[in-house]
């Protein structure tokens, strides 16, 4: 049964529609477990390859996506997302090619400990079995999640938001003629062909067919998601990321990251949403940091110590320091010390990424044990929290969970573990 976004359907026909992809993928997952390294290799190489040789047929069909996206007036930041490049469609199949390059983490076996009934004791590393991914926006997300999903041993049900359908399903041909070139099956990963909001509501119900759902999107949507769903969640609300500019920083240094945080994009969950500076540097770093900002048209919203530096800046209220922009909108604060900074980030980070520039390495420690964030920087931009830079190859999601995955979520963070025993004839007494 084959449901399109534009025919007219039951609620019946969503649900038979669901049910047939769960089984499916469910029956797939079995296959995948088993597959050997050499074979999810070739499927993620010859996935690269067709994108690659495809990449002007992704291009166009992507380009259907983007003028709709214009006619119904979608904010600039949902735009970006939204729109495939030449460069963008590179990056796709490199973050292929990357995850083929990465070990194979399923079958791996760890901690084998002797105990003193003579049994041997460790764990292997499994898949969890089948996911589904449901995002809003991000085309590359189809070849991301297609790509960590059969390295690891999975089977994947992809959801994506109907402003992508076109992007999405450019995609998943390439996915489906690089598995069937390897031997694996096409329904190892199914991208859902509608896009009516009732497939999310099952996907997300469906118990008996899916072991773990990955939302990627706006806060409304992993709330909604979060609160409906009956399958679990590895989930992040949204990215309220700081950089804190330290009385020993380097301030040319900490100029180039807090430029790079905000500015390098805008509509991305490891963007920088609030700069903080230490008061004893702040009339020296400002000046010439907001003169950057103001250049590119970012407006500035400042605690009554920084505007006093820059009155160009408009007011910061109390929702600004809990506000996610997505925008060329940058919340300033001036601290009295690591505590202060540390506090505030405590207090309103989304525990996305947070980042200080200091020189000190005690104050480096202190801030890294400290801020309760799955990712937590020392003289780096908040925009290297990435799968890709991370070495993971690609990243199926950011979790800021702290159970089973926290952070940029690869390979290992879309496995289980089962505990293994080996012995000799031992019984217990």
């Amino acid at each position: 049964m084959h449901v399109r976004s534009n025919e007219t359907r039951t609620m019946e026909d969503i649900k038979k529609y669901m049910q047939q992809v769960g089984q499916q993928a469910r029956t797939a997952s079995r296959a995948m477990a088993m597959a050997d390294t050499n074979a999810k290799n070739r499927a993620l190489e010859n996935i690269a390859a067709a994108i690659l040789a495809d990449s002007a047929k992704l291009i166009a069909e992507n380009a259907k996506d983007v003028a709709k996206a214009k006619i119904e007036e979608l904010d600039a930041a949902s735009i970006d997302r939204l729109t495939l490049t030449e460069k963008t469609v590179k990056s796709m199949a490199e973050g292929l090619l990357q995850i083929a390059a990465l070990p194979d983490p399923i079958g791996e076996i760890s901690d084998m400990k002797y105990r003193p009934s003579g049994i041997q004791v460790g764990k292997m590393r499994v898949p969890l079995g089948v996911i589904g991914i449901i995002y809003e926006s991000r085309p590359n997300v189809t070849a991301d999640a297609a790509g960590l999903c059969l390295k690891s041993g999975n089977a994947a049900i992809l959801r994506g938001g109907s402003e992508a359908i076109h992007s999405n399903q450019a995609i998943a041909a390439c996915v489906h003629q690089g598995l069937r070139e390897a031997g694996l099956p096409e329904t190892a990963v199914q991208v859902v062909s509608t896009t009516d909001r009732a497939a999310v509501g099952e996907l997300i119900t469906m118990k008996e067919y899916v072991d773990v759902i990955v939302p990627r999107g706006g806060k409304s949507l992993i709330a909604r998601i979060s609160e409906e769903a009956k399958v679990p969640v590895i989930k992040h609300l949204d990215g309220i990321c700081h950089v804190y500019i330290d009385d020993e920083a380097d301030l040319e240094k900490a100029i180039r990251i807090a430029d790079n945080a905000k500015t390098h994009r805008y509509g991305v969950c490891n963007a920088m949403e609030t700069l903080l500076v230490h008061k004893s540097v702040a009339a020296q770093v400002l000046p010439d940091l907001c003169r950057i900002y103001l250049d590119k048209g970012v407006e500035l919203r400042g605690d009554d110590a920084a505007r006093a530096i820059i009155p160009q800046m408009n007011t910061a209220t109390e929702e600004d320091w809990r506000t996610e922009y997505l925008a060329p909108i940058l919340s300033v604060r001036v601290v009295s010390d690591l505590d202060e900074a540390i506090a505030h980030i405590n207090t309103y980070s989304s525990q996305h990424t947070d980042s200080i520039v200091t020189e000190n390495y005690t104050k480096a420690m202190r801030f890294l044990r400290e801020v309760d964030s799955s990712s937590v920087m020392v003289n780096a931009s908040t925009r290297f929290a990435d799968g890709f830079e991370y070495g993971l190859g690609a990243e199926i999601g950011i979790s800021t969970d702290k159970i089973h995955a926290r952070g940029p979520v690869g390979l290992e963070g879309l496995t289980s573990q089962k505990y293994i025993v080996l012995g000799n004839g031992q019984v217990r007494i």
